[in-house]
């Protein structure tokens, strides 16, 4: 193994969203936006600037997906498998803990975490579980099963998706604190060069505990590939390079850096009626996605009629209710 490893940290492509199979509206869709966002993040794979790839979790939006979205998303993992670097999948929450798995079981160089278990690849220990409720009583039963410490590696990732105390997400800003599905900060294991997550949609780093003390080992979320929410209108999106230099004691973290990616712009906005709504849409960026709040009687259809080709535009609140099943 080399001395540094660089890993490729991505997370919550969410492929699927908003991109069904067979649509009754003709609209601008979302789903491409996730995925050439996915494979811009794998690109440096492909370059060859990496060692390894983990995706943290939550590769599709949901656990049933048609298997034509399964083979476009396993596409680029395959073309970065291909090229000698290995690719590790965490299942998450919204695969429901599970991945298509023989489609990605065909090729020797992706590692899927469909159960606690370790992979030990060119001298590296990869560790990790999918998503497990209630894994606040659960992670140290969890942490146990992936038999980490059976292996002398040089270099020791834990790689999940989940909640860590101290992970801060949205607009207000709300920061994980206690509950069943979040994992105390004190009970992370000590061994681990660090601990490689999903599930937060924020790309942040985690330290030290809410305490102040240091964490037995840091916590790195890359975030979101794209903003899949209206509280994550703020955030920039992008994944995240580590440089993990090898010792006695699982190694540490030499460096990384964030790389944005390309998410679209969102905005809410309040109009009074179909005069006001034109102007405010004339004044925001042609590929914005905008909700709309208004008392008017206006439908989504209309919004779309009104709005560029480019852009998303739906209603806010109660209005957005009686339209949504038969605008879909």
């Amino acid at each position: 193994m080399a001395e540094t490893l660089r890993i490729l940290l991505v997370s919550d492509t969410h492929l699927g969203f908003d991109d069904p199979p067979t649509p009754r509206v003709e609209r601008r869709r979302r789903g491409p936006d996730f995925l050439r966002n996915f494979e811009l993040a794998l690109a440096p794979a492909l370059r060859g600037e990496v060692d390894a790839v983990v995706h943290g979790g939550d590769l599709f939006y949901r656990s049933h997906i048609p298997a034509a979205l399964v083979e476009r998303a396993f596409k680029p993992i395959a073309q970065v498998a291909a090229a000698g670097v290995p690719v590790f999948i965490v299942p998450g929450n919204h695969e429901r803990s599970h991945i298509p798995y023989p489609l990605f079981a065909v090729h020797r160089g992706v590692f899927i975490f469909d159960r606690p278990r370790t992979f030990t690849v060119a001298g590296v220990a990869w560790s990790g579980f999918p998503f497990a409720r209630d894994v606040r009583a659960r992670f140290r039963d969890l942490l146990q099963a992936i038999g980490h410490c059976r292996t002398g590696a040089a270099v020791r990732l834990l790689c999940i998706h989940h909640a860590v105390e101290g992970a801060k997400v949205g607009t207000p800003e709300f920061v994980f604190t206690n509950g069943p599905d979040v994992i105390r900060g004190r009970d992370l294991p000590a061994g681990f060069a660090a601990v490689l997550s999903g599930h937060i949609h924020r790309g942040q780093r985690l330290w030290r505990g809410l305490d102040g003390s240091p964490l037995p080992a840091p916590v790195f979320y890359p975030g979101s590939v794209e903003r899949t929410s209206f509280v994550e209108r703020c955030e920039t999106k992008g994944y995240l390079i580590l440089k993990i230099r090898s010792g006695d004691d699982g190694g540490r973290v030499d460096g990384f850096e964030f790389f944005p990616l390309p998410a679209r712009p969102m905005f809410r906005i309040a109009v009074d009626g179909l005069g006001e709504l034109r102007q405010r849409l004339a004044a925001l960026p042609p590929d914005a996605v905008v909700r709309v709040e208004t008392m008017a009687q206006l439908t989504t259809a209309l919004l779309r009629e009104v709005a560029p080709p480019s852009m998303n535009i739906d209603l806010a609140g109660f209005m957005r209710g009686r339209t949504a099943a038969r605008e879909r």
